[in-house]
């Protein structure tokens, strides 16, 4: 007796190369996360943590790595990679034709100044910089605008990501908070 493949449609000769069963999802405890996801009402973040961020002392509890006059720059602590960061207005606003001149310019200047200190820190070798507008866009807060500044490295989706559909970050967030504060403070020439 012969084995014969199994039957598959006459237009897919290989079907049984294309049969593969697609792997049961993975599950990674993150019971920290329940604090943010009961936050959220219809899909957006409740109230505006951009707003109420600044006025909690700096430091790892809230992630502010630098104060501007119109801006501030805090680690996202649900992040991409490990860095990334965002660039938020104190004033809520969100849309870039809210901004005013002066929130604008720091807006893009801070965005130049933590690139150059993920380099500095990270050795960061490429970069994702963007604005979500508006809920559609994947805004979470879609009153209140932020750039987000994502590091990159060569190589830095391994096979975790790809076939285990998880992102392994390599520090911690206090870590990472310290890092980026003296880089900062050092390409802004305050130290």
């Amino acid at each position: 007796m012969t084995d014969s493949p199994r039957p598959g449609p006459p237009d897919r000769p290989d079907s049984d190369l294309h049969d593969v069963e697609e792997p049961a999802l993975g599950r990674l405890w993150a019971t920290w996360r329940m604090s943010y996801i009961s936050s959220l009402k219809d899909g957006t973040a409740a109230g505006d943590v951009f707003s109420e961020l600044p006025k909690r002392t700096d430091g790892p509890e809230n992630l502010i790595v630098h104060r501007g006059q119109h801006c501030y720059v805090v680690l996202n602590l649900f992040p991409y990679n490990t860095g990334h960061a965002l660039i938020v207005p104190f004033r809520e606003v969100g849309d870039l034709a809210e901004l005013t001149d002066a929130e604008m310019l720091e807006l893009m200047r801070l965005a130049s100044v933590v690139v150059k200190a993920l380099r500095r820190c990270m050795n960061a070798q490429g970069f994702n910089l963007g604005i979500n507008l508006g809920h559609a866009a994947g805004a979470g807060i879609p009153k209140h605008l932020h750039l987000h500044v994502v590091p990159r490295w060569a190589g830095d989706t391994n096979f975790m990501a790809v076939t285990g559909r998880t992102k392994v970050l390599p520090e911690s967030l206090p870590d990472t908070y310290d890092k980026m504060r003296r880089a900062i403070r050092a390409e802004l020439g305050l130290d």
